[in-house]
């Protein structure tokens, strides 16, 4: 009679397979188990680490929890009233069985979307994952759920709190963020080939693993500096944080051509003034060499 898998194997080998990619007869290999078993429990470990995680992904609930990731923001990337920069990433998937061209994206890829918003640190405050890669990222954005208790006025912002999604020094904190999970998980580093059920279970599991692991380290980024993109504000360069030099297969950029560049009124005098803004009080002594 074939004694039943504990827990903890079963929690090694979803790890495993979390970060290194293995397919399942890799991980039948090194454990022992039959590809049929790891197949049948695997999401539902992916979920209970989701479930017992996801507190760690917490959108603020109060204005002096906004108002701290504001200052955050100022003091580390000299950018005011930034309440989070907003981001995401084509998670590619192999040819789906059924539904694929509502998943073929403009890239010529078959994807899921992972829309994330982080704070100054790198860290996740609010995921939307499962998307069809066909989708435009103004749609997507749309859809979540943050979006319509935005429109609703239901987050508690402070007043006249922004959110500046693509201003370039802003967004590479969220890029930061996806490619230091992508790194640290290598199930990212080409197409994922299971259901589409267990894909929304990698992803939901990978985040709350990357913001439990962030919190528990104590921002690990600064004992790693090398890690995340830096700037060397004497030379006016940007370095590239290792993470980049680390195969992303798997992960793609979300940027899609939009069905109409006309902008709204209020959306152009919000970077009129932020324009304003930079090149006047909020100037600090090295953005020129940063820009020339």
């Amino acid at each position: 009679m074939r004694v039943a898998l504990s827990p903890k194997i079963k929690l090694e080998i979803t790890l495993k397979f979390l970060a290194t990619g293995d397919n399942y007869s890799s991980l039948a290999e090194s454990f022992r188990v039959p590809e049929c078993t790891i197949s049948l429990f695997l999401k539902d470990v992916l979920d209970a680490i989701y479930i017992v995680l996801q507190e760690f992904i917490m959108v603020p609930s109060t204005t002096d929890q906004w108002k701290k990731i504001q200052k955050d923001f100022l003091d580390r990337w000299q950018f005011p009233f930034c309440c989070g920069a907003i981001d995401g990433k084509h998670v590619l998937i192999e040819y789906p069985p059924y539904g694929a061209s509502d998943y073929y994206n403009y890239k010529g890829t078959y994807s899921v979307v992972l829309f994330a918003i982080v704070d100054a640190h790198y860290s996740f405050i609010y995921i939307d994952f499962g998307t069809n890669g066909r989708m435009n990222d103004s749609h997507i954005w749309k859809k979540t759920k943050f979006y319509n208790a935005l429109e609703r006025n239901n987050l508690e912002l402070p007043n006249k709190a922004v959110f500046v999604d693509y201003q370039e020094r802003a967004r590479r904190i969220v890029e930061n963020a996806f490619g230091i999970m992508a790194s640290r998980f290598r199930v990212y580093r080409k197409p994922i080939s299971v259901s589409l059920d267990k894909t929304d279970s990698i992803i939901k599991a990978t985040c709350a693993l990357h913001k439990h692991n962030w919190l528990r380290t104590n921002l690990i980024y600064m004992n790693t500096p090398e890690l995340v993109d830096g700037e060397d504000f004497s030379s006016g360069t940007i370095r590239n944080g290792s993470w980049r030099s680390i195969p992303t297969a798997g992960v793609d950029e979300l940027m899609t051509p939009l069905s109409s560049n006309n902008n709204s009124r209020n959306a152009k005098d919000l970077r009129d003034r932020y324009a304003d803004y930079f090149v006047g009080p909020g100037k600090v002594s090295w953005q020129d060499r940063m820009i020339a």
